[in-house]
């Protein structure tokens, strides 16, 4: 069998070429895609190539071997209908979610694929964004009755403060896109531009600034802009991969004796202090519960057909006025 995939050719350039569908073996599904979605994190660093290419795509799935060198294909978040199945408690008909490049008729193995229950398959390519989201606030710990900022009011932002929030914080937001900061308000972010931030955290901290904040800019020079709101042995949780973007950062006398912490949040692997009640399949488990919890359709602004995936890229690259999240879709 073939089917139509996605490639990333060269920077800012992608391509569908025919490639082959194996056979099943034991534990897998054969599933038609109804939509993918574009991170507009990694995959656009990919697309833009601003990631060493020798890194490798995500040796956690097993769907994503090989490296960043052009071309290669990238893409970690299907939805679509199992046409045959090999795989226990996977039925045919079944709707899933495949962690897989975009294709449109694709094999998985049951360990990267979960079984949905009703929710909109628009909204469920969202699920890897919605299980990052877990992470970083599993990351944070405890921030009940806090003040914790993010910097970044992307799709993974806009779910860090909406779970950290849920977790009891008080959560406020910068970005300097007035539609993304729109779209945060409806999962109770206070959202402010960049240039009201600093006056935004001294007022809701009395000016002792706040233990908490979450990088999910993208953008190297907001981590360093925003460590001055840091409290007293505050930390910065960075989501962001900057790729081979250069971070400067101002370390100097401020940052020592503050006695300030940076530190990476990553949802590829579960951190050692958090095994013992966590494993990817069950952190997985509790982001599709949170499907239906969280009102994603204020986030799926945008959908492009298959065919134009190209454009998709194109207007997530320029920055298209209203898109916070996109999609392709296959019907």
């Amino acid at each position: 069998m073939k089917s139509r995939a996605l490639r990333f050719a060269a920077p800012r350039r992608v391509e569908l070429v025919e490639v082959d569908v194996p056979e099943l073996a034991a534990e897998q599904v054969l599933v038609r895609t109804e939509f993918s979605g574009i991170s507009g994190g990694t995959e656009l660093l990919a697309y833009r190539g601003e990631i060493d290419p020798d890194a490798p795509l995500d040796d956690t799935l097993g769907a994503l071997g090989g490296t960043f060198r052009f071309p290669f294909r990238y893409g970690y978040s299907s939805v679509g209908i199992v046409e045959e199945s090999t795989a226990d408690g996977i039925a045919e008909g079944a709707r899933v979610f495949a962690f897989h490049p975009h294709q449109e008729m694709l094999v998985a193995a049951a360990t990267d694929v979960m079984a949905l229950s009703g929710e909109d398959p628009r909204t469920a390519a969202m699920l890897p964004l919605v299980e990052t989201a877990l992470q970083v606030t599993l990351d944070a710990g405890s921030v009940f009755g806090q003040v914790v900022v993010v910097t970044g009011l992307g799709p993974v932002g806009i779910l860090s403060g909406a779970l950290l929030a849920r977790a009891g914080a008080r959560v406020i937001g910068s970005d300097p896109l007035a539609w993304r900061r729109d779209a945060a308000k409806a999962f109770g972010i206070e959202a402010v531009s960049p240039d009201r931030l600093d006056d935004a955290a001294t007022e809701a901290t009395s000016s002792v600034g706040v233990p908490t904040l979450v990088e999910a800019s993208g953008r190297p020079a907001v981590l360093n802009e925003a460590l001055p709101i840091l409290a007293h042995e505050g930390t910065a949780l960075v989501c962001s991969w900057y790729g081979t973007k250069p971070v400067p950062l101002a370390l100097g006398a401020e940052f020592h004796r503050r006695r300030l912490t940076i530190r990476s949040t990553q949802v590829s692997s579960i951190p050692a202090h958090l095994r013992t009640t966590w494993d990817r399949r069950t952190r997985l488990g509790r982001a599709r519960e949170l499907l239906s919890e969280l009102p994603l359709a204020t986030m799926a602004t945008h959908e492009f057909a298959f065919d134009r995936a190209a454009d998709a890229y194109a207007a997530l690259d320029r920055g298209q006025e209203g898109l916070v999240h996109a999609a392709l879709r296959y019907r």
